[in-house]
């Protein structure tokens, strides 16, 4: 397959419609390289949008693009797309072996090639060991886990991953995420939906965050966040005087709650304007001499945006 020359992954005016059930409407998204984290509550339409992108389902109006190609087009779409469901369906009596080499071999790869790269995905995600097993007699995580290398086992260049650390230990957690990294750092895609939000946070480097087949923010956390300027946002300030801090802060007009942390050790606040805030507790600080630990945001994350945006607490994500 020729290499792909077009580097995003593009949704032009999607719509998905079961009937008269709404899947996703009017989606328009290019989604770069790196690591992508798909945010939305059940039914949000986080699958719609997976399965569009890899040819599972055709859109009812608008045009999905991966790096260039339609994914209708099966053999360019094996070339370019790993997708690891959130479902189990296995061949009955397969082994992670056979499961992996079998899909390679109905792909054209000869046996030495199959074989060559079934063991090598199956090392990457540390099933080698358990590779002559039947999968039926595997673990929710080893289960997990095949499903990954079968993702992987004919190095794709965009991985599309549907909860994708469900059932994982944190070491198996770990090092699966390693291995996002890795491909995202080689220049790949990895789109994940996650139930996981503090993990989508921390290894995204841009979010997708869907509510009622709609898009309703894009981009990194900080950039979504900053564009909501009529919410208050909150800064976590570790300090050794918080009372004292606490009455300099009240002076702030923009300055809308103060609280102080059950160890009085520290404080919370919410101000309407991060820029005005930052600027004068600097100087209330070098004023009242008090020795400050931290001072960070506490709210720049995907569960606090996301609660933000739909008035949902995120958890069902």
């Amino acid at each position: 397959m020729e290499i792909p020359r077009e580097t995003a992954i593009e949704f032009a005016g999607v719509s998905k419609f079961y009937g008269e059930v709404l899947g996703i409407n009017r989606v328009s998204l290019s989604i770069p390289m790196g690591i992508t984290g798909l945010v939305g509550p059940n039914g949000s339409g986080k699958t719609t949008l997976l399965n569009l992108l890899t040819g599972l389902l055709r859109p009812t109006r608008g045009t999905v693009k991966v790096l260039g190609f339609s994914p209708y087009e099966p053999e360019s779409l094996f070339g370019l797309v790993g997708y690891c469901t959130q479902y189990d369906a296995f061949p009955k009596g397969f082994t992670g072996y056979q499961f992996l080499y079998s899909l390679l071999r109905v792909h054209g790869l000869n046996r030495v090639d199959a074989d060559e790269l079934t063991c090598s995905a199956l090392e990457r995600v540390k099933l080698i060991d358990a590779s002559k097993r039947k999968i039926a007699g595997y673990s929710k995580g080893m289960r997990q886990r095949v499903k990954l290398a079968q993702a992987l086992c004919h190095n794709p260049r965009v991985l599309v991953l549907d909860e994708p650390l469900n059932g994982l230990d944190p070491m198996a957690r770990a090092e699966v995420i390693s291995l996002f990294r890795e491909h995202a750092k080689n220049g790949g895609h990895v789109i994940i939906s996650s139930h996981i939000l503090h993990e989508v946070d921390m290894i995204s480097d841009q979010v997708v965050m869907l509510n009622g087949g709609y898009v309703v923010a894009e981009g990194d956390i900080q950039g979504v966040r900053s564009e909501m300027p009529e919410h208050p946002i909150q800064v976590l300030i570790r300090c050794d005087q918080p009372s004292r801090l606490a009455s300099r802060l009240f002076e702030m007009d923009h300055v809308v709650e103060v609280k102080i942390q059950s160890d009085h050790k520290g404080l919370l606040i919410r101000t309407r304007d991060a820029d005005n805030f930052y600027l004068r507790l600097n100087r209330a600080i070098l004023e009242t001499e008090i020795e400050v630990e931290t001072v960070a945001p506490a709210d720049e994350d995907v569960h606090s945006v996301y609660q933000y945006l739909i008035g949902s607490d995120g958890g069902s994500a």
